[in-house]
């Protein structure tokens, strides 16, 4: 009996610990890196929308006027700044996601057994979104901080005493008389890099519980997100992708609507998020001041509209098509061959 208990001990271990489980976590990671290279620009260029202030004066407007600009201000390095980081972030975190959405299909289907249905595919994408982002969120606080430190954002003035005195080190301008100044966030050339941000941050917002804030928004955001995508991904395989015309503008075609219909959909939780990244920054203010996500989920409709849970939408749509069709269909590809090997 104790041989037949050992036997299933190491059954169910090898359902979840097999080669296969390798391939998609290896898989997973470098389509994540990928797709996110593809479209750092945009990226960056989302998360600057998302949390500059309303005032008129230095807004980035536009897509291609802001990508020019930031072109002008910062150059390629403008493009790519946080984008090192995102990386760092993404191999884990896409990793992660895949292979917990390719385990948890399997239990769910009884390693292929049954049928996965709609509801099913939508839990399994929803807990790996959740999955995936609780292991890795720190990693994306900071990428968003690095992505607006150098940016010429409007930022609310301050008092004389909570603003360092700018130096020749110093990443920033001078205040201007009036309530807001078109500046870059105040930040050290030291501070410009993932350990100087992550320092930054612990010693002047309180600790490593600093590097957590807004994790439960992005938790509950992510989970409904990575679900319909997921889901909406497999449903158009199935009639975009028909035997005998799984071609590559096909694979990717599938990519592309499902990130841009689940995006979509829940973007003002992706708002939300990155309010609550910046909400604790302890210099260069944005003028941001939340009690926590429900009160930031109430006021920003009271004081911006309903039109400011969707700031940065346009350039974002621009990111998740060609990033969610890269991803697919490079998973995919390295799944496939990495199985067959």
């Amino acid at each position: 009996m104790a041989h037949l208990g050992a036997m299933g001990d190491k059954e169910k271990q090898a359902r979840w610990w097999s080669p296969n489980m390798l391939s998609y976590f290896v898989a997973g990671g470098i389509a994540g890196a990928t797709s996110r290279t593809v479209v750092s620009p945009l990226e960056r260029l989302k998360i600057i929308q998302q949390v500059q202030p309303m005032t008129r004066a230095g807004q980035y407007r536009g897509v291609w006027r802001s990508l020019v600009r930031m072109w002008k201000e910062e150059g390629f390095k403008g493009y790519m700044r946080g984008n090192g980081i995102n990386c760092l972030r993404i191999v884990p975190y896409s990793a992660v996601q895949f292979t917990t959405y390719e385990q948890l299909k399997k239990l769910f289907t009884r390693q292929g057994a049954k049928e996965l249905d709609t509801p099913k595919r939508l839990a399994s994408g929803a807990l790996a979104g959740v999955t995936s982002v609780c292991s890795t969120y720190p990693l994306d606080l900071v990428r968003a901080r690095l992505s607006i430190a150098t940016a010429s954002i409007p930022v609310q003035r301050v008092s004389s005493s909570a603003v360092p005195k700018l130096d020749a080190n110093t990443f920033g301008m001078e205040r201007r008389p009036h309530s807001a100044a078109t500046s870059p966030a105040i930040c050290r050339e030291a501070d410009l890099s993932m350990i100087g941000m992550t320092i930054k941050i612990m010693r002047e917002e309180g600790g490593v519980h600093a590097l957590y804030r807004g994790l439960v928004p992005t938790a509950l955001g992510v989970a409904p997100y990575v679900g319909i995508n997921f889901a909406t991904y497999e449903a158009l395989r199935g009639i975009i992708t028909p035997p005998g015309k799984d071609t590559i503008g096909r694979k990717l075609m599938c990519g592309a609507l499902a990130g841009s219909i689940s995006q979509t959909l829940t973007y003002p939780c992706d708002v939300l998020r990155r309010r609550m990244q910046v909400v604790g920054m302890a210099s260069g203010s944005l003028g941001y001041e939340y009690k926590g996500a429900l009160d930031a989920l109430i006021t920003i409709p009271r004081t911006e509209g309903l039109r400011g849970l969707y700031r940065g939408l346009w350039p974002n749509l621009l990111k998740v098509a060609p990033s969610v069709a890269t991803s697919f269909f490079t998973y995919e590809f390295v799944k496939e061959h990495l199985l067959a090997s």
